[in-house]
C-alpha cells in the first residue's frame, strides 16, 4: 500500500439507464455520458491502496440517495454516503430521518446540494436554507459545499452562523486554475478556513485546470493556498471520479495529490490521505475494510 491507507472522500456512480445527468452536456463533457458503476471504481481504487469511499450524489432528486444507501449496503469498502434531501421543505428533519431508517442508512454521512447552480450567491443564508442546515447538523451529519468562487463568501457566513455543523468545501470551491489567477478566490478560502467546523476536499481540481495542463506546477499554487489555510489537519482527498477521467485516470489523480502533498510529515500525510475522512464524516472505523 503505497503511501499508507487512502480514503477517497469524494466520487460518484451513476446508471444512465435508471436516470439521465443533466449536468452532462456538450462535447466536453461527451466522454461522462456513459454509465458508470461501483465496480469499476472499487477495481482502481483497490489497486491503489484505497481502503474506504465516500459516494457523493449528483442530482438534486429524492429517488438517488436511498440508492446510494442501498449500493453502500454490503459494501465494505463503500464507507460512506454523501446525500441530498430538500434543504428548504418544512420536513426536512423527518427526511433525514427516513433515510437513516433505509437499507444502508448507517452510511448517511453528509448531505449535498448543487449551490453553484444556483443563480443567487447568497442561497445558502435563505432563511429556510439555513433552517435546513440546523436540521443536518442536528441529524450528526456533515454538510458538503460544492460552489463556486463567487460563492464563497455566503459559505463562510453560513458557516459561522451555524458552527455546531461540519462544513466540507468541496473542490477547494473551484478555483481559477484555467486563468492561473489566485485571488480573490485565495482570501476567500481563507476567511472560510479561519472558522473551525470547516474542512476542504483535495479534489477536481484537474477538470478545473485548462486542458492538459493538470500537472503538478499548474495545480501546486491552489494547493500550496488550500494547505496554508486549512492545514493539513483539515484538507481530505477525493479522486472526483469518473469527472477526472475528462483529463485523468484514477491513480493519475491520487499520485498527483501525493505530489502535491510530498513536503508534508508521514502523519500529516496520513491525516490528508485517511484520517480527515474518518473524522470529518464520522466513519466507523470498520467500514473502511477491504
Amino acid at each position: 500500500m503505497t503511501g499508507g491507507p487512502v480514503i477517497d472522500a469524494h466520487h460518484h456512480v451513476w446508471d444512465l439507464a435508471v436516470r439521465p445527468q443533466p449536468w452532462i452536456g456538450g462535447a466536453a463533457l461527451a466522454p461522462l455520458a456513459r454509465t458508470f458503476r461501483y465496480g469499476e471504481l472499487a477495481r482502481q481504487a483497490r489497486e491503489s491502496g484505497v481502503v474506504g469511499t465516500v459516494v457523493v450524489q449528483t442530482v438534486c432528486v429524492p429517488e438517488e440517495t436511498p440508492e446510494l444507501l442501498a449500493l453502500a449496503s454490503g459494501r465494505p469498502l463503500l464507507a460512506g454516503v454523501v446525500g441530498w434531501t430538500d434543504l428548504t421543505a418544512p420536513d426536512v428533519a423527518d427526511a433525514l430521518a427516513a433515510l437513516r431508517e433505509l437499507p444502508g442508512g448507517e452510511r448517511l454521512v453528509g448531505i449535498r446540494h448543487q449551490v453553484q447552480e444556483e443563480a443567487d450567491p447568497r442561497w445558502l443564508l435563505r432563511p429556510e436554507v439555513l433552517r435546513g442546515l440546523a436540521a443536518v447538523a442536528d441529524s450528526g451529519l456533515a454538510y458538503d459545499l460544492v460552489v463556486r468562487p463567487r460563492q464563497l463568501p455566503a459559505a463562510a457566513e453560513a458557516a459561522a452562523r451555524l458552527p455546531e455543523l461540519t462544513f466540507v468545501l468541496d473542490h477547494l470551491g473551484k478555483p481559477p486554475v484555467a486563468t492561473g489567477a489566485l485571488g480573490p478566490w485565495a482570501d476567500d478560502l481563507r476567511r472560510l478556513a479561519a472558522l473551525p467546523n470547516t474542512a476542504a476536499k483535495l479534489s477536481g481540481l484537474v477538470t478545473e485546470a485548462a486542458p492538459g495542463r493538470w500537472r503538478p506546477e499548474h495545480l501546486a499554487p491552489y494547493a500550496g493556498a488550500a494547505l496554508d489555510a486549512f492545514g493539513p489537519r483539515r484538507l481530505l482527498f477525493g479522486s472526483d471520479w469518473p469527472v477526472c477521467t475528462l483529463e485523468a485516470g484514477y491513480r493519475e489523480v491520487l499520485d498527483l495529490a501525493r505530489e502535491l502533498t510530498a513536503a508534508l510529515s508521514p502523519a500529516e500525510r496520513r491525516a490528508v490521505f485517511h484520517d480527515n475522512a474518518v473524522r470529518a464524516y464520522r466513519l466507523r472505523p470498520a467500514a473502511g475494510a477491504v
